[in-house]
């Protein structure tokens, strides 16, 4: 269920870094590195990721620091905290922090990959409905929008795939071209991002998607 699932992996130990990148792409994962807490910072906040697993004690920014900046953005994902810090009060810290789940140094290969296991199920799980602008829910499978009266919308593959990036990450600002990317990979017109986001307020209203001036867009009511 969860093969393909794309894993960010921050740790500034290069051996540990390229030893968990290969146990994850050996799993069918879809793995991205980073070794200082100002990129990982970065990348959580420009991409879309499964699960995160998060060293504590990276240069420029502290790993917790890096989650709770995660966190005040609206930045959702699933964190797994894997540190050498590992006494009651260093764990409570971390899951008060934001992270999902705290695994300490050294750890055993086996429960780590269960542990990220249970993160993708759960996060399976609740993704399944996401929230839109007006009490609406949308079902990404199902390409449906579930109107607060019980009535539905059925979008097309193309309305779906742009909605399902703008509303998990509901506080994203895109840029066009980022929406381009990972909305319509084989497009090559930006365009097309207009064009689908037009047909979309058509259909759910025109409060669906805010037009941010000069950047692009993001889920309406953000």
């Amino acid at each position: 269920m969860s093969e393909g699932a794309r894993i960010l992996v921050v740790e500034d130990d290069r051996s540990l870094s390229a030893m968990l990148e290969e146990l994850f792409v050996d799993e069918g994962y879809r793995v991205t590195t980073a070794r200082d807490g100002q990129q990982a910072l970065h990348l959580a906040l420009t991409e879309g990721f499964d699960v995160v697993v998060l060293d504590r004690g990276l240069p420029i920014l502290e790993g917790l620091d890096v989650l709770s900046r995660w966190r005040r953005s609206g930045v959702g994902v699933p964190v797994l905290v894997l540190s050498a810090l590992g006494n009651p009060a260093d764990r409570v810290e971390g899951l008060d922090r934001g992270a999902e789940d705290y695994l300490t140094k050294p750890f055993d290969i086996d429960e780590l990959l269960a542990r990220v296991r249970a993160l993708l199920r759960r996060h399976e799980t609740t993704a399944a409905t996401l929230a839109l602008p007006g009490g609406s829910h949308f079902r990404p499978s199902l390409r449906q929008v579930i109107r607060p009266s019980g009535g539905s919308v059925t979008l097309s593959e193309r309305e779906s795939a742009l909605l399902e990036v703008l509303a998990r990450d509901r506080n994203q600002v895109f840029e066009r071209s980022t929406l381009l990317r990972l909305a319509f990979p084989v497009a090559e017109e930006l365009g097309v991002v207009d064009t689908y986001v037009h047909y979309l307020r058509r259909k759910l209203g025109r409060d669906v998607i805010d037009t941010v001036r000069g950047i692009g867009y993001r889920l309406g009511g953000s």
